[in-house]
């Protein structure tokens, strides 16, 4: 098989295929959040580090206005194109998601998939909710998913699936190459096995995240007093099942009310 070493966010129509296909079990959660959560209806919601716009195309099939943004201009471009085809203003924008400024403020936000491990810094990471929490009106909600680092040894390191959007077929893997703890810097691969009627190729990328453990993402919304936590969920989703966070927890949704 042919392999391309790139940036997997460099082929968001690949990446799309594959991190679109369970769309409904987030959108559905995100819309039991902020009817739960928000304290005023929601019309207008955003996005930072929207990638393709999976969620935000369907947010605005729902009558919300949308807004995102993203560093990555092909997968922009693509977001963009997205909102268009199916009749929307095209509200993505290039920037960076630790310093942006918002206007009109959105009612919601949301970033569910460990976009947010992507800043490498504790004060991008600090820069970053600053930047969200004045974007949100009072009582709007920033729902917030990553992975944590666990006491002890992870119970997951590797993870694979497939999707599949009509002709095209893509089988993924993604692995924890390592973890330097001190440093809390994740190193993890990526492989997309891509399959066409006419080509078969393997993409190949590594990336870096930063690590937190419960105890220091506490510490950092703890500076960050204008977004008090409201709720945690897991990945399951179920708005009806709240889950408690401990040093253990891996996979946590934190529902981040503006004061």
């Amino acid at each position: 098989m042919e392999v391309i070493e790139g940036n997997i966010y460099d082929y968001p129509k690949y990446y799309d295929v594959l991190f679109g296909a369970d769309w409904k079990a987030e959108y559905d959660f995100l819309l039991a959040c902020f009817d739960k959560h928000v304290r005023r209806p929601v019309r207008r919601v955003f996005e930072p580090a929207c990638g393709t716009g999976r969620l935000l195309v369907k947010l605005a099939g729902a009558g919300m206005e949308v807004a995102g943004n993203d560093l990555n201009p092909k997968a922009v471009e693509y977001c963009n194109a997205r909102l268009v085809r199916h009749g929307f203003a095209p509200t993505a924008r290039l920037g960076d998601m630790s310093d942006f400024k918002l206007r009109p403020k959105a009612h919601a936000a949301f970033n569910t998939i460990n976009s947010f491990r992507h800043l490498p810094s504790e004060q991008a990471a600090e820069n970053h909710l600053r930047c969200v929490a004045a974007a949100l009106v009072q009582g709007g909600v920033y729902v917030l998913g990553l992975h944590l680092t666990p006491a002890g040894t992870p119970l997951c390191d590797e993870e694979s699936w497939s999707a599949r959007r009509g002709h095209l077929s893509i089988l993924s893997r993604m692995w924890s190459i390592r973890i330097d703890r001190r440093r809390r810097k994740e190193r993890v691969g990526f492989t997309f096995d891509v399959y066409t009627p006419l080509r078969q190729f393997r993409l190949t990328d590594e990336l870096d995240f930063r690590t937190y453990t419960a105890a220091q993402f506490r510490r950092l919304l703890a500076r960050v007093p204008e977004l008090e936590p409201v709720e945690t969920y897991d990945f399951a989703y179920d708005i009806d099942e709240p889950a408690r966070v401990t040093s253990q927890t891996e996979d946590v949704v934190f529902v981040l009310r503006k004061r």
